[in-house]
């Protein structure tokens, strides 16, 4: 492993690409310490230390803690996200619209009106956040009448650059920036679960012995989440002779890898998305919308059975996106392909009934694997923190991530070397 990272790090494109990446998040991690402007960070820090609550850590696991610190980059890409569910929804019920996505041209508008959409989010978002700072008592240094248009702008700017950050972290780094984003976060909120852990054994708060079995779980959890992403059932499709120009191909037998968990992360990533609008819309004090939150507390059932109906749903909904299986089976038998023991026109049939079959239990999975902070907090007595941290939505992201961008980075890797290898061998063959 160590002489794999060393001759990473000797490759002169794999190296630009990974201190892109450090650094890009490295700026964002700087950012989630900036306060907005008229924000009394003292004044905060102590009254989050004092009445912390199970959402305002939920918030804080997504933002890396940006949350509590009321930064700039608050709101994260969380209002991006929600953005691209509320489009990829839309585009189930308005054709029009799905077939605008299709288009080249017309998926840059797509996205252009995805980035339109997160301004408003954005702006809905950070008015809630700024009425709820009025609560703190002295958070506020500047009037009321000059924070809030002042808080809306901050928080606006800080998630549109944190979209541009990933946005760039995709293009010129490794892997997917705004998933990595997320990573980082959860990532940065390591040392303080740490800290409260070893705090809550010495002040006798936190029981060794429940700490020790939760850590066995974690280490359990991890294995079961490497074990699962990894998981592929194999489809043969044998493909028959023919002739393409003026060379004929023979017979080939290849397969269709269809992964356990085809959508990764993103249902995870969704679900959690989704249900933080109404827990930040509910900071305003607005009677029903504090209701809401209420209802949807991360601790209670309602939020649970919804959390893994959200999961479920969008792990099936992006499997039928991201793997369309009219469009595979159309180019099967378009290359003159076809899966063994299976009639051409009943393609779309078979692909579809595997995919559900893998795609279900799947789900539950990631589902089970989401719940377990909650219930590790409620089980075991452990503060927020530091059930977010063993948790399930943690290690899925955490795996996830981690994984997709590991197999990102070997795939550059092996390409680097079949370039150094050619290179080479021109090199003999003109000493020759």
């Amino acid at each position: 492993m160590a002489n794999t990272l060393v001759e990473m790090f000797r490759m002169k494109d794999i190296r630009k690409k990974v201190l892109i990446t450090f650094g890009l998040l490295i700026v964002t991690r700087i950012g989630a310490y900036l306060p907005i402007p008229g924000i009394n960070p003292g004044v905060v820090y102590d009254y989050y230390r004092m009445y912390s609550s199970s959402i305002t850590e939920y918030l804080n696991f997504f933002s890396g803690g940006a949350f509590s610190n009321f930064s700039i980059l608050m709101l994260g890409v969380m209002p991006y996200i929600s953005t691209e569910i509320i489009f990829q929804l839309l585009m189930l019920v308005i054709p029009s619209l799905k077939k605008l996505a299709e288009d080249p041209q017309g998926s840059k508008k797509i996205q252009q009106y995805t980035r339109y959409g997160t301004v408003v989010v954005c702006i809905l978002q950070s008015l809630a956040a700024s009425v709820y700072a009025q609560s703190i008592p002295g958070a506020l240094s500047v009037p009321v009448g000059v924070f809030i248009p002042v808080a809306i702008l901050s928080c606006t700017t800080g998630s549109m650059l944190c979209v541009w950050i990933g946005e760039k972290i995709t293009e010129f780094g490794v892997g997917n920036g705004i998933s990595l984003l997320i990573f980082a976060g959860i990532v940065a909120r390591i040392p303080n679960a740490l800290y409260v852990m070893v705090t809550g054994i010495a002040n006798s708060t936190i029981n060794p012995v429940s700490l020790i079995v939760v850590v066995i779980m974690f280490f359990f959890v991890v294995a079961l989440v490497v074990y699962e992403e990894q998981g592929t059932r194999k489809i043969p499709v044998t493909y028959a002779k023919r002739v393409v120009g003026r060379r004929m191909y023979g017979s080939q037998s290849t397969y269709i890898p269809f992964k356990i968990n085809p959508s990764g992360v993103i249902p995870v990533i969704f679900a959690s998305t989704l249900l933080q609008i109404p827990l930040m819309l509910g900071n305003t004090n607005v009677g029903w919308l504090v209701a809401v939150a209420n209802f949807l507390n991360p601790q209670r059932a309602p939020y649970l059975i919804i959390y893994t109906l959200l999961i479920i749903g969008f792990a099936f909904f992006y499997t039928q996106i991201s793997l369309n299986p009219i469009e595979m089976a159309k180019n099967i038998r378009d290359n003159g392909g076809s899966i063994p023991g299976i009639r051409n026109e009943k393609l779309e049939e078979y692909l579809t009934k595997v995919l559900n079959r893998i795609v279900l239990p799947g789900s539950i999975f990631l589902a089970f694997i989401a719940l377990i902070p909650t219930l590790v907090q409620l089980i075991f007595d452990l503060p927020a923190s530091v059930a977010m941290l063993f948790g399930g939505t943690s290690l899925i992201i955490l795996v996830g991530v981690d994984l997709d961008t590991m197999r990102q980075l070997d795939g550059m890797m092996k390409m680097h070397h079949h370039d150094g290898f050619v290179e080479s061998k021109k090199r003999k063959s003109k000493k020759i």
